[in-house]
């Protein structure tokens, strides 16, 4: 019997196609269905590295652009990203709290902790929303959120001095580490979010930030620039790292693999991704005309994208899913690197349980119910009213009695005026200074309230409907301060003022601002200013003459009733300052001097500041006692520990942040006149004591060494000094370290 035979190659391929049609989907699907990667018992390196192993190239590069489109064989879709600031950035309501600045003003891990809870609560709130209805309002956002952000503030002039947490490595590290914790959750197999770290490194200034470059010693490196962040990765094994726009030393970091590899993979064992800061990548082409790093050259796009992931950039662009393959194939990059890089973005999306059934997830039980729950609103009060701190209370003309006023004047271009801050969500009935006030005070006292001068230099008034009269404005403050008991004028930035993109021209109030106080004071001695912004404002005239000043801060949506409650005594303020306040600019070095031993911070500054860094006082008193050093010598790998009693001598109940600092007393290379090692707030009722221990790592007592490339422990005296400020120090001692 002769046998047919299909010969036609057009036929042959129908069939060939109606046989994968017919069969073919469906063993597929019974494969992945039966895939080692999507087993929940198995190991999380031998998932991932089954999923990458079924993987083309071209799938590869589609999963490390953040917002590429769905690898259809497998349904996995883009994460995207978010912002997680200080609330989740939605295009719906969410809690709005304080920006970080006046959070890193609480000095209280803590609390700072607590609310990145509630944030990523809010943000799985979200995602657990849009998986469990498709119509679900909003933006259908992922779980991997670009914060914190932990640049240190050497520069006050910087626009984004909102964003960060002060001028201090040691206090922006504690923060860093309380914020990832509470962002990430602390489930031993599952990550609520993925925290990224923003913007790493040696990165705060905004003038040309996709051009400049930092020249930085390599101790400067690690011993100011460097440390938030391997705090936050080694203690808060943060997930994420956003690689910044700007060079170091003339290597731009998305392509700096002493910094993104030696340093952050190799030396600190980051097992997370990096990413690059948004079109970051595609700055090191040529055709983009932004490359000017001082290095020789510049890169076809293939070679940009190639220089990048092989000096440790993961996660990028459409850059990387367009130019990826032909990367491979021309040979500029390894599959190995290709895959390490895979595995690292992967791997961190096996833990937020992407691939896993949900209700294996225990995050993923989290209500939508929780996003802007009273809870929340509560919470926000809570830290605004923690953050506020008060810098001068001269004759105790704070808090204000209400019985024994019948009139307040409120003033100033931000007295009825919200600022959110950058990076913000969709507040609910954000509560001003003016609405705060007549919400704790009542019906039963007059309120008058007049602008007095614009904030932005604008024409018209805080309507924008009609033209702003500023001579007329001014007498009615004027006149409003001479009726009232007593005058509140609200000064301070905007958005118009610090933000992403700008730099700030000057350290002072902007506009006419200090001309209103200075009228409203010679109208009215009982006059108390009340700052409202997020960098250091130098005011050395109206410190001398304003008898109260309040820095409140951008602080988000309950800000307004946290400042009444400070101002009426409901809460006594405990807040502290993260940052110094020159007291004059030409304190301040030049922007493009990244060597903090020439006069910045509270460090290294030269002369006395305006208000110093740790500073804030109290409407209550303290007094510190018993110091009690456990061992006045340590060796060289020991831990200092201390104790301190401090006691409430008033006659109401405040909080109290005890800080410590040490000094070497005789160093080989140039050493900080003194360095926070360790902080505590406490609250304390009246005549209440209590002690207050500190523990301070061997390391922490280190400097930079750069012959040896390492941190080094040099023995000899140490002064220890312990306070309520940098300056306000009230405790001394001194211990030895000796060789081990």
């Amino acid at each position: 019997m002769k046998q047919n035979k299909i010969s036609d190659p057009i036929t042959k391929c129908l069939l060939i196609f109606f046989f994968i049609l017919c069969f073919g989907h469906n063993s597929w699907s019974q494969v992945v269905k039966n895939a080692l990667y999507l087993d929940d018992n198995q190991p999380l390196e031998e998932r991932v590295n089954d999923l990458i192993s079924r993987l083309t190239i071209k799938e590869k590069a589609i999963l490390l652009d953040h917002t590429g489109p769905v690898v259809s064989r497998f349904n996995i879709r883009a994460d995207g990203w978010n912002q997680a600031m200080h609330g989740v950035w939605w295009d719906r309501p969410t809690t709005l709290f304080p920006v970080p600045t006046a959070m890193a003003a609480t000095w209280d891990t803590k609390l700072v902790r607590e609310v990145a809870t509630a944030i990523s609560d809010e943000a799985r709130g979200i995602y657990n929303g849009w998986h469990e209805d498709p119509n679900f309002d909003g933006d259908h956002k992922g779980l991997i959120y670009r914060a914190p952000i932990l640049n240190i503030g050497r520069n006050p002039y910087w626009g984004r001095n909102y964003e960060i947490w002060g001028e201090d490595p040691f206090l922006t590290g504690k923060m860093g580490v309380a914020f990832v914790k509470g962002m990430q959750g602390d489930d031993p197999k599952y990550l609520k979010l993925a925290a990224t770290l923003k913007h790493y490194a040696v990165n705060n200034v905004e003038k040309d930030r996709h051009l400049l470059s930092a020249n930085v010693s390599e101790r400067m490196l690690h011993e100011y620039w460097l440390p938030a962040f391997k705090d936050a990765i080694i203690e808060g094994q943060a997930q994420s790292v956003m690689a910044s726009y700007n060079a170091i030393n003339g290597v731009p970091n998305v392509m700096n693999e002493y910094l993104l590899t030696e340093i952050l993979k190799k030396d600190w064992g980051f097992e997370g991704f990096v990413v690059s800061d948004l079109g970051g990548v595609g700055d090191l082409m040529e055709d983009w005309g932004h490359y000017n790093y001082s290095v020789k050259g510049t890169f076809s796009p293939v070679e940009a994208v190639a220089n990048a992931l092989n000096a440790g950039t993961d996660f990028s662009d459409k850059e990387y899913m367009n130019l990826i393959p032909a990367a491979v194939e021309k040979g500029l990059v390894s599959e190995d690197r290709l895959n390490d890089a895979l595995y690292r973005v992967l791997r961190d999306r096996f833990r937020l349980g992407e691939f896993d059934p949900q209700e294996k997830v225990p995050y993923r039980t989290i209500s939508p119910k929780v996003i802007g729950s009273p809870e929340h609103r509560q919470l926000a009060l809570k830290i605004a009213q923690k953050s506020i701190v008060l810098l001068t209370n001269n004759n105790k003309i704070l808090p204000i009695d209400k019985d024994m006023i019948q009139t307040i004047a409120v003033l100033g271009p931000l007295a009825d005026k919200f600022i959110a801050g950058g990076y913000s969500g969709v507040a609910t009935d954000p509560v001003t200074p003016l609405q705060g006030i007549k919400n704790r005070i009542g019906t039963s006292k007059k309120i008058i309230y007049a602008q007095g001068v614009p904030i932005n230099g604008q024409s018209r008034n805080r309507d924008w409907d009609t033209p702003f009269y500023e001579d007329e404005e001014l007498e009615k403050a004027v006149s409003a301060a001479k009726e009232a008991d007593v005058a509140i004028v609200f000064v301070g930035t905007t958005l118009a003022h610090e933000r992403e993109g700008f730099d700030r021209t000057s350290l002072g109030l902007p506009g006419n601002q200090e001309t209103l106080i200075n009228k409203v004071l010679a109208a009215n001695p009982k006059t108390i200013v009340v700052e409202i912004n997020a960098g250091p404002l130098t005011i050395p005239e109206i410190k001398n003459s304003a008898p109260g000043i309040i820095e409140a801060w951008w602080n988000g949506e309950e800000g307004g009733n946290a400042l009444a409650d400070v101002i009426f005594g409901d809460i006594n303020p405990g807040g502290k300052l993260p940052y110094t306040v020159y007291a004059s600019e030409s304190q301040v070095p030049p922007q493009d001097e990244y060597d903090i031993t020439k006069g910045f911070t509270y460090m290294y500054l030269n002369g006395k500041p305006l208000f110093p860094f740790g500073h804030g006082l109290s409407y209550t008193n303290f007094e510190y006692s018993k110091l009690k050093i456990a061992k006045k010598r340590i060796n060289d790998s020991g831990d200092l520990q201390v104790s301190v009693q401090i006691k409430n001598t008033g006659k109401v109940t405040g909080d109290e942040v005890a800080q410590l600092y040490v000094h070497d007393v005789e160093s080989s290379v140039r050493r900080p006149s003194m360095e926070l090692r360790g902080f505590e707030r406490i609250n304390l009722e009246p005549g209440q004591s209590k002690t207050v221990d500190f523990i301070v790592p061997g390391g922490k007592l280190s400097f930079y060494d750069e012959k040896t490339h390492a941190f080094k422990v040099e023995p000899g005296l140490f002064d220890l000094y312990i306070g309520s400020s940098s300056e306000d120090i009230r405790l001394k001692g001194q211990f030895e370290i000796i060789k081990n």
